[in-house]
């Protein structure tokens, strides 16, 4: 059988692979990063979430979300219902701060533009996980655009510090720069 390489669209390439589309990521990055700020934000300086009362709203979310369990057709899904009750719920206080830094953490690392494909993966990881528990609000947008950041990864973190972090470190499948001469002293 013969090698065949389907060609890359031009719009793709320009999404994907061209630094012309970082302002484009720029926007769509710090959209995402405000939002996840601002979330993690208003959760970190709440007592209810991080302190004395970790866990208080959390353990309301999750209630409530275990409400959609039952029926013909349940907004969330019995195994996720069981997940939430046994893993999340029984911790409630532990998964609190979790959620509350993971947002911040997130949306920071979007807005500087640092690890900005991982940072993407985390939000689109968390989006998924409120998206499971049956809140929409605004995580299907969230999701998506951090769908399109994860695989602009190369570019969207272009406009930050990704345009010199990750020419020092690397990728898992190219040395970077760090790497390259301190493998080259020895």
């Amino acid at each position: 059988m013969k090698n065949y390489t389907v060609g890359e669209s031009p719009v793709s390439h320009f999404l994907f692979n061209s630094t012309k589309s970082s302002w484009f990521w720029l926007i769509v990055r710090l959209y995402v990063g405000y939002e996840w700020t601002v979330a993690g934000w208003e959760k970190v300086t709440s007592s209810a979430w991080v302190g004395n009362g970790a866990g208080q709203a959390l353990s309301g979310f999750l209630s409530g979300a275990l409400t959609k369990v039952g029926g013909a057709h349940p907004d969330v899904q019995g195994w996720y219902g069981w997940f939430l009750q046994h893993a999340v719920l029984a911790h409630a206080p532990v998964w609190s701060y979790v959620v509350a830094y993971g947002e911040l953490a997130v949306g920071i690392a979007l807005i500087l533009g640092i690890f900005t494909g991982i940072a993407a993966f985390f939000g689109l990881f968390m989006n998924l996980n409120y998206l499971l528990a049956g809140t929409v609000s605004v995580n299907p947008i969230l999701f998506t655009l951090s769908i399109g950041i994860m695989l602009a990864w190369k570019v969207a973190g272009c406009i930050g510090i990704d345009r010199w972090l990750l020419p020092k470190l690397g990728t898992p499948w190219q040395k970077g720069e760090l790497l390259t001469k301190s493998h080259n002293r020895l």
